[in-house]
């Protein structure tokens, strides 16, 4: 199979809405560069269908290149500049990494693989930051878009009683298994494979709910995030570049929530928010 990169570019104020068209359309994880394109990657007997559909939806200013995706070997490539660090009372440490941690930490050791969480990228950090601070002993914990099981795992090692990740994946889930048996916490986090909206269900009642995810899933995330959370129970968001709290923060304050606290890493945007 040939593997072909489909690179767009649209006006920045639809780019956001058509890398998430694009993740449902092509079943894959997309990239957003810097330079305000957005990357699809398909199987080279699909990218004519993808690159005709693009056309369509997005109909005028809109540019599209058609290339053969260099071969990667992501069994190995994922591990390129990930590192220890730490966050809070975590200590993020990759498998094949023997850095210690400081006196009163926990050690998370995490190998993300293909799956989107190493601590390397802003929003994880924000929405890590925050779960610290948040989390109690024996507490339940919702993580919706949990990825390679980082937050899920932290929660537990730092004293959650039950922990369930939601991811739409299908290839994440056994990463982030594979993560929580590796830290010893298999017994209390649960991974489920399928729509954070519709399973949220199966994770409540939650005192904390984390959605690391778009801004625009996060909004319609809100509804059952409500739902699952226990009463005094605290919502994590994270996910965002900073310029998009002008346009999450009126909803979420507009739908009934109070901010209670927020990070800000690297250009992105972390809050915690209680319902009123």
């Amino acid at each position: 199979m040939t593997l072909v990169a489909l690179t767009v570019r649209v006006p920045p104020a639809r780019r956001e809405a058509l890398a998430e068209w694009l993740v449902g359309l092509t079943g894959q994880a997309v990239e957003e560069r810097p330079d305000g394109t957005v990357i699809a990657y398909v199987d080279d007997a699909d990218a004519a269908r993808v690159e005709a559909a693009v056309a369509t939806r997005e109909c005028d200013g809109v540019t599209i290149a058609r290339a053969v995706a260099e071969p990667v070997d992501w069994v190995t490539r994922w591990r390129e500049g990930i590192g220890a660090r730490s966050v809070g009372r975590v200590f993020l440490r990759p498998s094949w990494v023997s850095d210690v941690p400081a006196p009163g930490q926990v050690v998370l050791a995490l190998d993300p693989e293909s799956a989107f969480g190493s601590g390397e990228h802003g929003s994880t950090r924000g929405a890590l930051a925050l779960l610290d601070r948040r989390m109690g002993p024996g507490a339940r914990v919702l993580d919706l878009g949990s990825g390679s099981g980082i937050l899920a795992i932290a929660a537990a090692l730092l004293g959650a009683a039950r922990a369930v990740g939601i991811e739409l994946d299908y290839d994440a889930v056994p990463v982030a298994e594979r993560n929580a048996a590796k830290n010893g916490v298999s017994d209390r986090v649960v991974f489920l494979h399928g729509d954070a909206g519709r399973l949220a269900p199966l994770g409540a009642p939650a005192d904390v709910v984390c959605s690391n995810i778009l801004r625009t899933i996060n909004v319609s995330l809100l509804p059952a995030i409500a739902g699952a959370l226990a009463p005094g129970g605290v919502a994590i968001f994270a996910g965002m570049e900073e310029p998009e709290e002008a346009l999450f923060r009126p909803v979420l304050e507009g739908g009934g929530w109070t901010v209670v606290d927020e990070v800000r890493d690297d250009g992105w945007w972390s809050v915690a928010a209680r319902r009123a």
